[in-house]
């Protein structure tokens, strides 16, 4: 089947998902968690041939930015469809499936370019450690969303509609916690595996990635740290959460569109 066939079946099945859930937010059906993760997973099966063909291209030292962007965001819907049998997250589907669709969409038609290095072991473990913690704080920003939202209706006494639909503040925040301990933990190995295994992770096309995400990782240590020290919660814990995630996701992405989209280099 053609790309473009994959990434468009992908996008409806995960529209269709994100839309029964967020009108179960707003309370206008009732909860169908089996039939968001269904829907979710057809999706899923759309999206990763198309992440395994995009991989197949070539040989390349790390990949691309339509390659990265088609593997993160299957990863990050694999997750959070994983998660959401032992944790209440289904409700960043909402959210999340729309921009794995999309992002599916424009990927199709962006070039990705090849380093031409054989991809080790040890880089392998880079790739994917890197692309699983920003899986993880991408669900966890969402969350810190929906968490700001409820943050802000029970401050201003509005307890109607998708307050109603989410789970108390208390566990809200304790799933977005347990999402950036866990994000950290696979961010920690991406630097690190990074520095055993890239030749340079200061040489030129790496070196914006590297100290973003270095930034990135001292941004989300702050905020554990506080959170356990100094009890830092609410909309405090949200902004730095975004801040972390909005810094990642340059680090991740914002050198590969540079270089790739507007300075057409690989």
């Amino acid at each position: 089947m053609q790309p473009l066939s994959l990434a468009v079946m992908a996008f409806i099945f995960y529209i269709a998902a994100a839309s029964w859930q967020g009108l179960t937010l707003i309370r206008r059906v009732p909860p169908r968690a089996m039939l968001v993760r269904s829907l979710g997973l057809l999706g899923l099966l759309c999206h990763l041939p198309l992440a395994a063909t995009l991989l197949a291209r070539g040989n390349s030292l790390l990949p691309g930015l339509s390659t990265s962007a088609v593997l993160a965001s299957g990863l990050a819907v694999l997750v959070l469809l994983v998660v959401s049998f032992i944790k209440p997250v289904l409700n960043v589907a909402t959210a999340l499936l729309p921009l794995a669709g999309l992002t599916l969409l424009l990927a199709v038609g962006l070039p990705s370019p090849e380093r031409g290095a054989n991809m080790t072991p040890g880089i392998a473990l880079h790739a994917l450690s890197s692309a699983l913690a920003f899986a993880l704080l991408a669900i966890a920003a969402i969350q810190a969303v929906l968490l700001g939202i409820q943050n802000q209706a029970l401050r201003h006494h509005h307890i109607r509609g998708v307050v109603q639909s989410l789970p108390p503040l208390t566990t809200m925040e304790r799933i977005l916690f347990e999402l950036i301990w866990a994000g950290m933990i696979l961010l920690t190995l991406s630097i690190v595996s990074g520095f055993l295994f890239l030749d340079n992770m200061f040489a030129q096309h790496l070196a914006h990635k590297s100290i973003l995400s270095l930034a990135a990782w001292v941004i989300f240590a702050t905020l554990l740290f506080s959170h356990h020290r100094l009890g830092w919660r609410g909309m405090r814990a949200v902004r730095w959460t975004l801040g972390g995630c909005l810094v990642l996701l340059l680090a991740y992405f914002g050198s590969k569109f540079v270089l790739e989209i507007l300075l057409n280099r690989g």
